[in-house]
């Protein structure tokens, strides 16, 4: 941009200087070809800008992504009670990392080039006119506070709006999770009403930023147009007694403006990487979290073959997210291996709590918990995991085959194993009669 200022001065001095037709043409076209050659160059310099950027903020967004997700994978059950929901990680995964892919994407880009584009029209200015150009910068913190406090209340009405619409799709999320229970319970009309709310939040904050943007970039063309006036009549002024060309004036009151506006629309790249920063810091903390208990551990026993005695001794147990509400105390049972064992008791008493520590979904405060001897912390995590088979009190199926889900267990499952399982499952017979 800057430069383009000083080719169209140029061109602008050539009809006031010359007054042969012939030399004139000679002159347009000599600025012609410089026009060509800056469009060739900046074309080349934008796709550079923009397909580069794009591409490293894309892969990085995918990386991050993918290192969440294997991150949220591998931690204990403790922090999906206490820390998260699934609302929360389908939000981050989806909108946060759009957040960071756009601050480390095209708006870097953009940043250099408004950037490179505010000290350039500077440097311009000041070598073709440095008295006009003092003269415009009068006008300069008008134009950059108007454009900063125009993208900052902008900035804050869309992040508002973004909460909003987050909350909407916590709410349709668990409505039609659950969409029985939502049914059973008549709750259609209250789901609604609470979705309508939040997109009612939603809607207010998008009215809120259209008119902080209309009264914004109105402010900013009155500011801008009220330059041109100012540095068009003392421009003229200068032409008459400093001996400026009119190409000068031109250069300057471009450069200037290019400079100022440029420098304006820096806000916005700042507020998306201060969004960028805000939405990582969340997804880095939870990337550098380390789990008490890592599925992906490597680490620890495998052993040819399991027997199976099981035995919690003297077992101390509370959850994380009800640390104060002891569920045992001391607690001691062995089930010798080959055998049915139930457990009874009322809602409350730590039937499912002993499950979830012989599958090690965590551990006990004090005692310990033993398969075959053996302190089940000493096993590797998710060879432990295949050996045992647990049907919980509501299965969860996945919306694939039955041949899928009975081979979840097991990546290298066979046909033949599938089926054996079903079999002992005393299932063949019905999932035979499916259509």
């Amino acid at each position: 941009m800057p430069l383009m200022t000083v080719l169209f001065g140029d061109m602008i001095d050539s009809f006031g200087e010359n007054t042969n037709n012939s030399r004139i043409v000679d002159v347009i076209s000599k600025v012609s070809l410089k026009f060509v050659y800056l469009a060739v160059g900046s074309g080349v310099a934008s796709f550079l800008q923009v397909a580069c950027w794009m591409v490293t903020g894309e892969r990085q967004a995918a990386r991050i992504r993918n290192l969440y997700l294997k991150t949220i994978l591998s931690q204990d059950i403790g922090f999906f009670d206490k820390e998260t929901n699934t609302g929360e990680v389908v939000g981050r995964m989806s909108g946060d990392t759009v957040f960071i892919q756009d601050a480390m994407g095209e708006k870097v880009g953009k940043f250099i080039q408004m950037t490179s584009t505010f000290i350039g029209g500077f440097i311009v200015a000041f070598i073709k006119g440095w008295l006009l150009t003092l003269v415009m910068l009068s006008s300069l913190p008008a134009v950059v506070i108007s454009g900063a406090m125009m993208s900052s209340v902008i900035s804050k009405m869309a992040s508002r709006g973004q909460k909003a619409y987050s909350e909407a799709s916590i709410v349709v999320e668990q409505t039609v999770g659950s969409i029985r229970t939502v049914a059973s319970f008549t709750g259609e009309k209250q789901a609604i009403m609470k979705y309508n709310k939040s997109l009612l939040s939603a809607y207010n904050s998008g009215i809120h930023e259209s008119l902080a943007a209309g009264i914004g970039f109105g402010v900013f063309m009155f500011i801008m147009f009220c330059s041109y006036a100012l540095a068009i009549w003392y421009g003229g002024k200068l032409t008459l007694d400093k001996g400026y060309t009119g190409g000068d004036v031109i250069i300057v009151i471009s450069a200037v403006l290019a400079g100022a506006i440029s420098l304006g629309q820096t806000s916005p790249c700042l507020a998306a990487f201060a969004a960028g920063q805000a939405a990582a810091f969340k997804m880095f903390e939870t990337i550098n979290r380390k789990p008490d208990i890592n599925a992906f551990d490597g680490n620890g026993h495998t052993l040819d073959d399991i027997r199976g005695d099981i035995e919690l001794r003297n077992v101390f147990f509370s959850y994380p997210a009800r640390p104060d509400e002891q569920i045992f105390n001391g607690f001691s049972l062995s089930i010798p291996r080959g055998t049915t064992a139930a457990l009874v008791g009322q809602s409350g008493s730590g039937k499912s709590t002993v499950i979830s520590l012989i599958e090690r979904f965590y551990d006990p405060q004090v005692g310990e918990v033993l398969i075959d001897g053996i302190n089940l912390k000493e096993f590797q995590l998710r060879w432990i995991r295949k050996k045992i088979g647990l049907v919980s009190q509501e299965p969860v199926l996945f919306s694939s085959s039955i041949k899928d889900n009975i081979a979840y267990g097991k990546d290298d499952a066979t046909m033949e194993e599938i089926k054996s399982a079903a079999e002992h499952a005393n299932a063949a017979k019905f999932i035979d009669k499916l259509p």
